[in-house]
């Protein structure tokens, strides 16, 4: 499956429309504008609640849960790495996500048992961030997606603190 997130260019919390292949609308983020920390649901077209995203803010890395119906999914966290990004997609038993990626490159991908199932691509021109997201058969697309949005929330916080350190 191929899918395209667009972040919203102008909305007071964190929005984006996920299309499927053929450029239809299949998925919504809604993000709550005034909140501590991420609070994103990840719902239908028709706006059935699928997971929400929660962000940790006790942490020192980042860290995101994940839930379904309430109860705790998964948990993405960032990793220590000195040249490249790199995250836990961590879901309960041996399905675990390892995500390697460049932030220069913006360019992911998501291996499970040593098999890559899937990567992330950045558009590098546009005027909000837009993603393409390639999943292979039988691997959880609400999970990735869900990865993906995350990924896009601690990569701006890190573009933000970096260019305000330069100022």
């Amino acid at each position: 499956m191929i899918f395209k997130v667009k972040e919203k260019f102008w909305s007071w919390g964190d929005e984006f429309t996920i299309f499927d292949m053929d450029d239809n609308p299949k998925y919504l983020v809604k993000g709550k504008a005034f909140s501590w920390g991420d609070k994103l649901s990840f719902q239908t077209i028709e706006g059935e609640e699928l997971a929400f995203i929660n962000q940790k803010l006790l942490s020192f890395r980042p860290k995101y849960e994940i839930l379904i119906g309430g109860t705790p999914f998964a948990e993405l966290k960032q990793e220590f790495s000195w040249f490249s990004k790199k995250f836990t997609l961590d879901v309960p038993g041996p399905n675990d996500y390892t995500i390697d990626g460049s932030f220069w490159q913006h360019e992911y991908k998501f291996t499970r048992r040593n098999k890559q199932v899937a990567e992330i691509s950045k558009e590098l021109w546009g005027w909000s961030d837009t993603y393409g997201v390639r999943i292979n058969d039988n691997e959880n697309e609400v999970a990735i997606l869900c990865s993906c949005i995350v990924i896009d929330q601690i990569l701006e916080k890190e573009e933000r603190a970096s260019s305000s350190s330069i100022s």
